[in-house]
Protein backbone atom coordinates (compact mmCIF):
# COMPACT_ATOMS: atom_id res chain seq x y z
CA UNK A 1 0.00 0.00 0.00
CA UNK A 2 2.22 3.07 -1.39
CA UNK A 3 1.82 5.93 0.19
CA UNK A 4 2.42 9.86 -0.83
CA UNK A 5 4.70 11.31 1.63
CA UNK A 6 6.01 14.50 3.05
CA UNK A 7 9.22 15.58 3.28
CA UNK A 8 10.70 15.37 7.27
CA UNK A 9 14.30 16.47 8.20
CA UNK A 10 15.98 15.86 11.44
CA UNK A 11 18.54 18.41 12.68
CA UNK A 12 20.37 17.16 15.51
CA UNK A 13 20.55 12.97 15.47
CA UNK A 14 20.66 10.52 18.40
CA UNK A 15 24.35 8.95 19.20
CA UNK A 16 24.56 5.09 19.87
CA UNK A 17 24.47 4.69 23.25
CA UNK A 18 25.61 1.00 22.75
CA UNK A 19 25.75 -2.44 20.77
CA UNK A 20 24.45 -5.49 21.83
CA UNK A 21 24.15 -8.69 20.49
CA UNK A 22 21.64 -10.82 21.85
CA UNK A 23 21.12 -13.92 23.66
CA UNK A 24 20.65 -17.01 21.35
CA UNK A 25 18.02 -19.57 23.16
CA UNK A 26 15.13 -21.53 22.73
CA UNK A 27 11.75 -20.75 23.33
CA UNK A 28 8.08 -22.40 22.65
CA UNK A 29 8.12 -26.31 22.37
CA UNK A 30 12.15 -26.07 20.94
CA UNK A 31 12.52 -22.79 18.04
CA UNK A 32 15.57 -21.31 18.32
CA UNK A 33 15.40 -17.67 18.67
CA UNK A 34 18.16 -14.67 18.92
CA UNK A 35 16.57 -12.87 22.30
CA UNK A 36 18.05 -8.85 21.14
CA UNK A 37 15.72 -6.93 24.06
CA UNK A 38 16.10 -8.99 27.19
CA UNK A 39 14.53 -8.34 30.34
CA UNK A 40 17.40 -6.33 32.00
CA UNK A 41 16.51 -3.87 29.27
CA UNK A 42 13.11 -3.16 30.35
CA UNK A 43 13.86 -0.38 32.31
CA UNK A 44 16.01 1.42 29.84
CA UNK A 45 13.85 0.75 26.94
CA UNK A 46 10.39 1.42 28.29
CA UNK A 47 7.70 0.76 27.37
CA UNK A 48 9.37 -2.61 25.73
CA UNK A 49 9.44 -5.42 26.62
CA UNK A 50 11.42 -8.03 24.55
CA UNK A 51 12.37 -8.58 21.70
CA UNK A 52 13.10 -11.79 19.64
CA UNK A 53 14.95 -11.76 16.36
CA UNK A 54 14.50 -15.44 14.15
CA UNK A 55 15.62 -16.74 11.04
CA UNK A 56 16.60 -20.05 9.47
CA UNK A 57 16.03 -21.96 6.48
CA UNK A 58 16.15 -25.61 8.71
CA UNK A 59 12.83 -27.14 9.89
CA UNK A 60 14.38 -28.19 13.17
CA UNK A 61 14.98 -24.79 13.98
CA UNK A 62 11.45 -23.82 13.95
CA UNK A 63 8.78 -26.46 13.82
CA UNK A 64 7.90 -27.26 16.96
CA UNK A 65 6.30 -23.83 17.26
CA UNK A 66 4.41 -22.14 19.92
CA UNK A 67 2.19 -24.64 21.48
CA UNK A 68 -0.64 -22.84 23.89
CA UNK A 69 0.42 -20.40 26.31
CA UNK A 70 -1.20 -17.75 27.98
CA UNK A 71 -0.34 -14.00 28.12
CA UNK A 72 -1.67 -11.25 30.14
CA UNK A 73 -0.62 -7.30 30.84
CA UNK A 74 0.86 -6.33 27.62
CA UNK A 75 0.50 -6.60 23.58
CA UNK A 76 2.49 -9.01 21.46
CA UNK A 77 3.44 -7.84 17.81
CA UNK A 78 4.71 -10.59 15.35
CA UNK A 79 6.33 -9.35 11.68
CA UNK A 80 6.82 -12.09 9.80
CA UNK A 81 9.35 -11.18 6.88
CA UNK A 82 9.08 -14.92 5.33
CA UNK A 83 7.23 -17.65 6.36
CA UNK A 84 3.39 -18.67 7.67
CA UNK A 85 2.58 -18.85 10.83
CA UNK A 86 -0.29 -19.75 12.33
CA UNK A 87 -2.80 -18.06 15.01
CA UNK A 88 -4.84 -19.08 17.12
CA UNK A 89 -6.42 -18.08 20.40
CA UNK A 90 -9.31 -18.56 23.35
CA UNK A 91 -10.97 -15.58 21.88
CA UNK A 92 -11.96 -17.11 18.71
CA UNK A 93 -9.23 -15.58 16.79
CA UNK A 94 -7.76 -17.23 13.96
CA UNK A 95 -5.18 -15.87 11.54
CA UNK A 96 -2.25 -16.85 9.13
CA UNK A 97 0.85 -14.10 9.05
CA UNK A 98 3.24 -14.74 6.07
CA UNK A 99 5.73 -12.74 3.98
CA UNK A 100 5.58 -9.55 5.04
CA UNK A 101 2.65 -9.70 7.42
CA UNK A 102 1.70 -8.54 10.97
CA UNK A 103 -0.14 -9.70 13.82
CA UNK A 104 -1.21 -7.85 16.75
CA UNK A 105 -2.40 -8.91 19.60
CA UNK A 106 -3.38 -7.37 23.07
CA UNK A 107 -3.40 -9.96 25.49
CA UNK A 108 -5.13 -7.21 28.47
CA UNK A 109 -7.00 -9.30 30.75
CA UNK A 110 -5.88 -12.43 29.44
CA UNK A 111 -5.67 -15.04 26.54
CA UNK A 112 -4.26 -18.41 25.64
CA UNK A 113 -3.00 -18.66 22.49
CA UNK A 114 -0.56 -20.54 19.62
CA UNK A 115 1.27 -20.00 17.45
CA UNK A 116 2.38 -22.89 15.10
CA UNK A 117 4.31 -22.79 11.41
CA UNK A 118 2.36 -23.86 8.60
CA UNK A 119 5.41 -25.34 6.57
CA UNK A 120 7.70 -28.09 7.43
CA UNK A 121 10.69 -26.39 4.82
CA UNK A 122 12.24 -23.31 4.09
CA UNK A 123 12.97 -20.01 5.64
CA UNK A 124 11.20 -18.87 8.29
CA UNK A 125 12.30 -15.11 9.46
CA UNK A 126 10.82 -12.31 11.69
CA UNK A 127 10.36 -10.55 14.63
CA UNK A 128 8.37 -10.69 17.86
CA UNK A 129 7.65 -7.51 20.00
CA UNK A 130 6.25 -6.92 23.40
CA UNK A 131 4.74 -3.48 24.30
CA UNK A 132 4.08 -3.02 27.59
CA UNK A 133 0.46 -1.75 28.65
CA UNK A 134 -0.50 0.93 30.75
CA UNK A 135 -1.73 -0.04 34.20
CA UNK A 136 -4.92 1.89 33.26
CA UNK A 137 -5.29 -1.05 30.19
CA UNK A 138 -4.32 -4.08 31.55
CA UNK A 139 -7.26 -5.62 32.54
CA UNK A 140 -8.62 -4.57 29.12
CA UNK A 141 -10.58 -6.97 26.84
CA UNK A 142 -8.29 -9.19 24.96
CA UNK A 143 -8.04 -7.49 21.11
CA UNK A 144 -6.60 -9.08 17.72
CA UNK A 145 -5.87 -7.47 14.54
CA UNK A 146 -4.00 -9.64 11.24
CA UNK A 147 -2.58 -7.31 8.97
CA UNK A 148 -1.56 -8.71 5.41
CA UNK A 149 1.36 -7.27 4.05
CA UNK A 150 -0.63 -5.58 1.06
CA UNK A 151 -2.38 -4.01 4.14
CA UNK A 152 0.71 -2.22 5.66
CA UNK A 153 1.26 1.37 4.61
CA UNK A 154 4.86 2.13 2.68
CA UNK A 155 6.59 4.59 1.05
CA UNK A 156 10.05 5.51 -0.83
CA UNK A 157 11.79 8.27 -1.05
CA UNK A 158 13.56 9.80 -3.95
CA UNK A 159 17.33 8.78 -2.75
CA UNK A 160 15.66 5.12 -2.60
CA UNK A 161 14.78 4.46 1.24
CA UNK A 162 11.84 2.54 1.50
CA UNK A 163 9.84 2.31 4.10
CA UNK A 164 7.38 -0.34 5.81
CA UNK A 165 4.95 1.65 8.64
CA UNK A 166 3.56 -1.29 10.61
CA UNK A 167 2.91 1.67 14.03
CA UNK A 168 3.35 5.29 14.13
CA UNK A 169 4.10 7.73 11.22
CA UNK A 170 6.92 8.02 9.00
CA UNK A 171 7.05 11.01 6.53
CA UNK A 172 3.52 11.88 6.51
CA UNK A 173 2.62 8.45 6.49
CA UNK A 174 0.24 6.76 9.16
CA UNK A 175 1.06 3.35 10.21
CA UNK A 176 -1.06 0.36 10.42
CA UNK A 177 -1.62 0.35 14.19
CA UNK A 178 -1.68 3.59 16.45
CA UNK A 179 -1.63 3.51 20.00
CA UNK A 180 -2.43 6.68 22.27
CA UNK A 181 -0.82 5.82 26.01
CA UNK A 182 2.80 4.34 24.54
CA UNK A 183 2.79 5.88 20.94
CA UNK A 184 4.74 2.95 19.61
CA UNK A 185 6.63 3.81 16.45
CA UNK A 186 7.71 0.46 14.38
CA UNK A 187 9.37 0.98 10.79
CA UNK A 188 10.84 -1.61 8.84
CA UNK A 189 14.12 0.09 6.44
CA UNK A 190 15.42 -1.09 3.33
CA UNK A 191 18.39 1.38 2.53
CA UNK A 192 20.71 1.60 -0.85
CA UNK A 193 24.06 1.42 -0.58
CA UNK A 194 25.24 4.58 0.69
CA UNK A 195 21.58 6.47 1.32
CA UNK A 196 20.99 8.29 4.63
CA UNK A 197 17.85 8.14 6.12
CA UNK A 198 16.47 11.00 8.55
CA UNK A 199 13.05 9.69 11.55
CA UNK A 200 12.16 12.56 13.33
CA UNK A 201 11.85 11.00 17.31
CA UNK A 202 9.73 13.07 20.02
CA UNK A 203 12.19 14.11 23.14
CA UNK A 204 11.88 11.42 26.01
CA UNK A 205 10.95 8.29 23.77
CA UNK A 206 12.96 5.17 23.92
CA UNK A 207 14.24 4.20 20.72
CA UNK A 208 16.36 1.16 19.51
CA UNK A 209 16.83 -0.31 15.78
CA UNK A 210 18.10 -4.26 14.89
CA UNK A 211 20.13 -4.61 11.84
CA UNK A 212 19.15 -7.69 10.06
CA UNK A 213 21.04 -7.09 6.53
CA UNK A 214 24.27 -5.22 5.78
CA UNK A 215 25.38 -2.26 8.04
CA UNK A 216 24.88 0.87 8.81
CA UNK A 217 25.98 3.45 10.79
CA UNK A 218 24.72 6.51 12.85
CA UNK A 219 26.93 9.49 13.76
CA UNK A 220 30.05 7.42 12.69
CA UNK A 221 29.45 4.51 14.49
CA UNK A 222 28.74 1.49 12.73
CA UNK A 223 26.37 -1.18 13.32
CA UNK A 224 26.76 -4.91 11.66
CA UNK A 225 24.35 -7.30 10.38
CA UNK A 226 22.18 -8.94 13.79
CA UNK A 227 23.24 -6.39 16.48
CA UNK A 228 20.92 -3.93 18.21
CA UNK A 229 21.70 -0.57 19.09
CA UNK A 230 20.06 1.48 21.70
CA UNK A 231 19.90 5.41 20.95
CA UNK A 232 20.80 7.90 23.70
CA UNK A 233 18.20 10.40 24.74
CA UNK A 234 20.64 13.33 24.56
CA UNK A 235 19.17 16.88 25.18
CA UNK A 236 18.55 18.39 21.77
CA UNK A 237 18.39 15.75 19.77
CA UNK A 238 15.07 15.67 17.38
CA UNK A 239 15.34 12.27 16.05
CA UNK A 240 18.00 10.10 13.85
CA UNK A 241 19.74 9.71 10.39
CA UNK A 242 20.86 6.35 9.82
CA UNK A 243 23.62 6.00 6.41
CA UNK A 244 23.90 2.43 4.59
CA UNK A 245 27.43 1.27 4.49
CA UNK A 246 26.25 -1.92 2.32
CA UNK A 247 22.62 -2.13 1.16
CA UNK A 248 20.77 -2.79 4.21
CA UNK A 249 17.58 -3.70 5.83
CA UNK A 250 17.21 -3.04 9.33
CA UNK A 251 14.03 -2.12 12.26
CA UNK A 252 13.63 1.31 13.95
CA UNK A 253 11.42 0.88 16.98
CA UNK A 254 10.82 4.00 19.69
CA UNK A 255 7.79 4.68 21.85
CA UNK A 256 6.66 7.00 25.11
CA UNK A 257 7.85 5.17 28.18
CA UNK A 258 5.09 4.66 30.88
CA UNK A 259 7.61 5.03 33.94
CA UNK A 260 5.22 2.42 35.83
CA UNK A 261 6.38 -0.48 38.07
CA UNK A 262 7.53 -3.56 36.06
CA UNK A 263 6.80 -7.07 37.67
CA UNK A 264 7.09 -10.19 35.21
CA UNK A 265 6.78 -13.45 35.35
CA UNK A 266 7.28 -15.39 32.01
CA UNK A 267 4.05 -14.45 30.40
CA UNK A 268 2.58 -12.24 32.63
CA UNK A 269 3.50 -8.97 32.87
CA UNK A 270 1.90 -6.79 35.58
CA UNK A 271 2.82 -3.65 38.35
CA UNK A 272 2.94 -5.50 41.48
CA UNK A 273 3.85 -8.98 42.71
CA UNK A 274 0.46 -8.98 43.82
CA UNK A 275 -0.98 -8.88 40.75
CA UNK A 276 1.15 -11.32 38.78
CA UNK A 277 -0.05 -13.88 41.47
CA UNK A 278 -3.51 -13.27 40.94
CA UNK A 279 -2.61 -13.47 37.12
CA UNK A 280 -1.09 -17.25 37.74
CA UNK A 281 -3.94 -17.80 39.91
CA UNK A 282 -6.34 -16.79 37.28
CA UNK A 283 -5.08 -18.54 34.71
CA UNK A 284 -5.32 -21.78 36.44
CA UNK A 285 -8.21 -21.49 37.09
CA UNK A 286 -9.37 -20.92 33.96
CA UNK A 287 -10.55 -17.12 33.84
CA UNK A 288 -8.49 -16.13 30.50
CA UNK A 289 -10.63 -15.45 28.15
Amino acid sequence: MEQQTAVEHVERSRRIERVLDGQSVMDGAGVKINRVLTQPLQRRLDPFLMLDAFGSDKAGDYIAGFPEHPHRGFETVTYMLAGRMRHRDSGGNEGLVSDGGVQWMTAGRGVIHSEMPEQNEGLMEGFQLWLNLPAADKMSAPWYRDIPAEEVPRFTLPSGAAVQVIAGSSHGVTGAVQREATQPLYLDIQLPQGVEFEQPLPAGHNAFFYVYRGEVVVDGKAVPQARMAILDNAEGADGVRIKADTPSRLILIAGRPLNEPIAQYGPFVMNTNDEVFQAVEDFRAGRFV
